[in-house]
């Protein structure tokens, strides 16, 4: 989907509110090419991975969209010059850094990337992974061989494999919503959860796990979409709960049956959007969960059961300097073998702590449930359209 904030809209700004400084601009970079020609000592290009970010690439052409140059500045072609495979060998450091600190003459570059992009080389994310970031906001990240853009979410080409693409999802109502039904704290722009790092933590294995254990899978058909926070996927801001007849209720759940619905649906709603971008759910599909919940067992054995398949955590921090780390690597070992995979460069696989396993009578109850989610966020975000004078 394209957004304002995008690099394309911004472009266009300033060719339109300031035609000479655009008529003046040799060359147009990210902030992430910017960085590796002050390594390199020229102007590196913008990587396929970066670059889809923009609302300028053609991810399957790997080419800039010649409608999208035109339309946003003049010569912009010439400006962005040609993107390139984030394993691209770009040559030895600018002999500044030789002479200054020392670096050897040898060392090659290779080019930067985003954050999220290189997130996903630092969890060594491989085909069909998933990987569930579960902080104050959640993220989702998606390995995907095929991809269906659409009006959600965000599809870029794969950072470690051009042939295939990266899927995210982010959403507000992360650990943030998670806490604030937690603590009977629901108001819609609520107070973010005040505790400290450490009773948080204690809360999210005791308290929340006790109220997950103390319901079942599906929840005796109660379900709900909990907005607190103006969402980005859907663009919704209010709490739906439907009972088992698909009955409206407006006052909340019994405690544990709140913190059931919350999670049940935040789930199931990573779940349709993450299909609806074109990955395929089904056998041999690992999830990777990271971030402050993924520490919760009760919400994990959630995960696993409503995406139909095991849930792994991984001990990174840092994952997107890890991951940059990662992707020099593999350029540097393609220069001796050009095709040498990722994985294949890195060699061992990480090691995974395997904290949940879908339960096959849960994953039925959930398949029947993702229709009845799908119909309550789609009348959030309807409601939403309206009150905002979108419809």
């Amino acid at each position: 989907k394209a957004y304002p904030r995008f690099t394309g809209p911004q472009i266009a700004k300033i060719a339109q509110t300031q035609p000479a400084a655009y008529s003046n601009t040799e060359c147009v970079a990210l902030v992430s090419s910017f960085l590796c020609s002050l390594l390199i000592g020229s102007y590196a290009p913008i990587d396929f991975s970066d670059g889809s970010g923009m609302n300028l690439l053609n991810i399957h052409s790997h080419m800039w969209f010649p409608e999208a140059l035109e339309y946003c500045g003049e010569d912009l072609r010439n400006k962005l010059r040609s993107p390139v495979a984030s394993h691209t060998a770009l040559g030895p450091i600018s002999n500044y850094f030789v002479k200054r600190y020392s670096f050897s003459p040898e060392c090659q570059l290779f080019p930067c990337t985003g954050d999220n992009p290189s997130s996903l080389a630092g969890l060594r994310l491989g085909p069909g992974d998933v990987a569930v970031s579960l902080g104050s906001s959640d993220t989702v990240f998606l390995w995907m061989n095929e991809a269906r853009p659409g009006r959600r979410g965000h599809i870029f080409i794969n950072p470690v494999d051009p042939s295939a693409f990266m899927g995210m999802l982010c959403y507000r109502n992360g650990s943030r919503t998670r806490e604030l039904v937690r603590d009977d704290r629901v108001v819609l722009n609520g107070e973010v959860d005040k505790h400290s790092p450490e009773v948080a933590a204690a809360k999210w294995q005791s308290d929340f796990a006790d109220h997950l254990l103390a319901t079942k899978p599906g929840n005796d058909g109660k379900i709900g979409a909990y907005f607190l926070f103006e969402e980005i996927v859907p663009l919704a801001h209010s709490i739906r709960r439907m009972d088992a007849e698909d009955e409206p209720v407006e006052e909340p759940f019994d405690k544990a049956t709140e913190v059931r619905a919350l999670v049940e649906g935040q789930f199931m709603a990573k779940r349709i959007h993450a299909k609806s971008l074109g990955y395929e759910f089904g056998e041999k599909r690992r999830v990777l969960a990271t971030g402050g919940a993924s520490v919760n067992k009760a919400v994990l054995q959630v995960l696993a059961d409503v995406f139909n398949s095991p849930v792994y955590t991984l001990d990174v921090s840092e994952s997107a300097c890890l991951g940059a780390a990662y992707r020099a690597l593999h350029g540097y070992k393609r220069l001796a073998d050009s095709a040498i995979s990722f994985a294949d460069a890195l060699g061992d696989e990480a090691t995974l702590n395997l904290m949940a396993s879908p339960d096959p009578s849960a994953v039925e109850v959930y398949e029947k449930m993702l229709d009845r989610y799908q119909e309550l966020e789609e009348s959030a975000a309807f409601q939403f359209e309206i009150a905002s004078g979108m419809f």
